[in-house]
């Protein structure tokens, strides 16, 4: 059957990124669709753009353009659609009126757990209870099985396609840094989303300051600090904080150039971030530093990696509401991430240096 979809991404570069192994079950549950999307950041309009299973993207900054155009611009594209999804997570009243506002017979999203009802979730109807235990892209994989009733045979990886100027840039950067194949690359993220209270997640800049120190030293590596232009003073300052030659920060034109760089990594080292799941999607190694977040919902998906966390009773308190993030200890206040040490994190990169006979050995 041929059907017209769209897929409304507006929640962030992650979310998006997640829901990609739902977008080949969509396209193979009904092959004469056409499947649109919108989005409402750039860096997802650039890589959405380059899947096969979109035939269009939406671009549109409803954070900046106001309510006035964008109600005008919603009502552009009413009772165009036959099937209009939320990508999961999306528990925000916005995002269920702009479903609604769509105007599709079938308007697909998830029963959440916490504030569904106060946030409109009953706006859509066709849904899926939200499971605590299960990973986002299960979470949108069932969303659309029940949809479409269809089930792929296996759980695909996550799609983030790279070309040509993305793998030049990475070589300029490599030649401008001395990079050989032959060295020990290490990556960093240290940023984090911002809303919502998230920058809380963050492990602090002088532990990985601390980090990078202790690799250059201990097993010459070469650091290289990724994030996007609002973190170049976070990623400048840890630089700046590693005392040793060898870290260099990464500034590209736009997110994919930054993940072919990212894919000359050895190791991976990120905070909870849209990073981790692009370095998933990239196969990459991946140390995951997490604080209040369930690992259920956000583990690096189909790819090697290993969680740092303290595994608090209080943890995970992170949850998908619009409430921003807030810590109820008495003692600590992010206690989850604030008491994670440096020797802790150095100790499982170690780890995947020396289970790797391909990469450089400690000392």
């Amino acid at each position: 059957m041929k059907m017209k979809i769209l897929v409304n991404a507006l929640s962030g570069i992650g979310d998006a990124l997640m829901f990609t192994p739902s977008l080949k079950l969509l396209k193979e549950a009904y092959p004469d669709s056409e499947i649109h999307a919108l989005v409402m950041f750039k860096a997802v309009k650039d890589f959405y753009e380059r899947n096969l299973n979109i035939s269009k993207v939406y671009y549109f900054d409803f954070l900046t353009e106001g309510f006035i155009k964008s109600l005008k611009f919603v009502f552009s594209l009413r009772s165009k659609y036959d099937i209009s999804i939320n990508v999961y997570p999306s528990n925000r009243k916005e995002y269920n009126v702009i479903n609604f506002l769509i105007g599709a017979k079938q308007r697909a999203g998830v029963k959440y757990l916490r504030k569904d009802f106060q946030n409109f979730g009953w706006l859509n109807n066709l849904r899926i209870l939200e499971d605590d235990s299960f990973h986002n892209v299960q979470t949108n994989l069932k969303l659309c099985e029940k949809l479409s009733d269809h089930k792929l045979k296996d759980e695909p990886p996550l799609d983030f396609p790279l070309i040509k100027t993305d793998y030049d840039f990475s070589s300029s950067f490599q030649k401008e840094k001395n990079i050989s194949n032959e060295d020990l690359v290490i990556g960093f993220h240290p940023g984090s989303a911002i809303l919502k209270n998230q920058a809380k997640r963050r492990w602090e800049p002088q532990k990985f300051a601390e980090l990078g120190s202790k690799l250059i030293e201990n097993n010459k590596a070469k650091i290289l600090l990724f994030g996007g232009p609002n973190e170049d003073e976070l990623k400048e300052s840890i630089v700046k904080q590693i005392t040793l030659p060898n870290a260099y920060t990464v500034s590209s034109h736009n997110l994919t150039e930054s993940a072919a760089v990212m894919k000359r990594c050895n190791v991976f080292v990120t905070n909870d971030s849209s990073l981790m799941h692009i370095a998933s999607a990239l196969q990459l190694k991946i140390v995951a530093i997490i604080g209040p977040t369930n690992p259920a919902y956000i583990h690096p998906w189909k790819s090697e990696h290993k969680i740092v966390s303290l595994n608090l009773d209080c943890a995970p308190c992170f949850v998908y509401s619009p409430r921003p993030l807030i810590c109820s200890r008495d003692d600590v206040k992010f206690k989850c991430i604030k008491e994670l040490d440096v020797e802790r994190v150095y100790k499982v990169v170690e780890e995947f240096i020396n289970s790797n006979q391909q990469l450089p050995k400690s000392k």
